[in-house]
């Protein structure tokens, strides 16, 4: 979560915005004293406006009419003490400062109403986040797990970019997936795959078994819209890994999903799958079902898996980001650092033209001697889904899983905690 500081070189009552509050009256203050000791050909009395135009920038709409009435008081007080209210020249110049009042006073009510509905939104979006963002264990099995949640938009919290994990009796299986389209819209095909993960994934013996019962539950979902919109235009690419508990080489059901990197005593490799299967909900056009690849996963690798929203983002030449060139830099990193330096690079370098929301998350491989105690039971799922990036990767025992809540589509790193083989 992000870190807060505390003010520092305010001391008692005196804080910025309590002297920002204090300008429109000092203001106030100022023109109403140089008006009534000008001459008489001068007339200040116009600029008091600027205080409740002022107040209104950073204000609520009760305090912006507080200033406004002191300004009408002043103009009232300088016409008195100089030629008189009757005349047409302080009248017009009272008139016309009350109706300008008024309107900026009925502009500043408007924007908190816009403010107070922007806040419920963002309300019930915070509370679905946290149901349905469920943040990730710091340890699973024999994978130690590291996270963070990005949004491409600033009010975007919630999308159809996803991610689960699973215990089963012989190892972990994760998954990551980006539902067609963003938004609300797609939240409820990523709640519907995620259910649909957390209920299959200890209860199938393979992996093309669980992609087949994954893709048969949302493709009937697809076929029939509850929002009446067009069957066969929704569908999630994904990506199910399968990693073992006994060090086994980790197996792999692409649906359609970029590939997974593996990071690889400094080297980076992209785990293409020689016969990728279509997205979920798709799945008619594989007849011949969905094929496993498998590749080695050894102590001190790390494997980032991703959503295309990491990759989609530009920077200000719009190039696209090169994820590959960058995690290679960090591949010694334990996964909260690189995830760290991740975050940080690609907000600096696209952070202005990502197309989606971005979770990354991060799970090393413990030691094989890990007390069973540490090990969560087979059977525990925990799902998040997101709209950009997941990144699980391998951390050491004093570097603290991270997430981060607040942009890019996804990156899952996952490497083993056992230390690299000296060799």
């Amino acid at each position: 979560m992000p870190l807060q500081q505390s003010p520092t070189g305010h001391h008692g009552w005196w804080r910025p915005g309590r002297a920002l509050h204090a300008v429109p009256l000092a203001l106030i203050v100022a023109i109403t004293v140089v008006d009534i000791l000008a001459p008489p050909e001068i007339h200040l009395g116009p600029l008091l406006i600027v205080a409740p135009a002022l107040a209104a920038s950073f204000s609520g709409a009760r305090a912006t009419a507080v200033v406004a009435a002191l300004a009408v008081a002043a103009q009232v007080l300088i016409g008195t003490l100089r030629d008189g209210l009757t005349t047409a020249n302080h009248l017009a110049q009272v008139a016309a400062l009350i109706g300008v009042s008024a309107f900026i006073v009925v502009l500043r009510a408007l924007r908190d109403r816009h403010e107070e509905e922007l806040h419920q939104v963002r309300s019930v979006s915070e509370a679905a986040q946290r149901v349905l963002l469920r943040p990730l264990p710091a340890r699973i099995g024999p994978l130690r797990l590291a996270s963070f949640y990005l949004a491409a938009e600033a009010e975007a919290q919630i999308g159809g970019d996803l991610y689960a994990v699973a215990r089963t009796s012989t190892g972990t299986r994760l998954l990551v997936g980006d539902v067609r389209g963003k938004g609300l819209a797609s939240l409820s095909d990523a709640a519907l795959l995620l259910g649909a993960f957390r209920a299959a994934a200890h209860q199938h013996s393979d992996l093309p078994a669980l992609a087949a019962h994954l893709d048969a539950s949302v493709r009937w979902d697809f076929a029939h819209p509850a929002d009446g919109g067009d069957p066969g235009e929704s569908f999630i690419t994904a990506v199910l890994l399968d990693l073992p508990d006994d060090g086994g080489d980790v197996l792999m059901v692409d649906c359609g999903h970029p590939p997974p990197l593996l990071l690889h005593r400094g080297a980076v490799t992209a785990l293409a799958s020689s016969e990728p299967a279509p997205p979920l909900g798709l799945g008619d056009l594989a007849p011949d079902g969905y094929r496993v690849g498998s590749f080695p996963f050894a102590p001190g690798d790390s494997l980032v898996v991703y959503t295309d929203g990491v990759i989609e983002a530009r920077d200000a030449e719009r190039n696209f980001y090169p994820l590959a060139e960058r995690i290679g830099g960090w591949a010694g990193e334990p996964p909260a650092a690189l995830l760290h330096q991740l975050r940080r690079d690609l907000l600096a370098s696209g952070g202005a033209h990502l197309h989606a929301p971005a979770a990354p998350a991060g799970a090393p491989r413990l030691p094989a001697d890990l007390p069973a105690g540490d090990r969560p039971p087979a059977g525990r799922q925990v799902e998040q889904p997101a709209e950009d990036r997941y990144v699980l990767g391998r951390t050491d025992d004093d570097a603290p899983a991270v997430q981060d809540v607040p942009v890019g589509r996804d990156t899952l790193a996952a490497g083993p905690g056992a230390a690299p083989d000296p060799s």
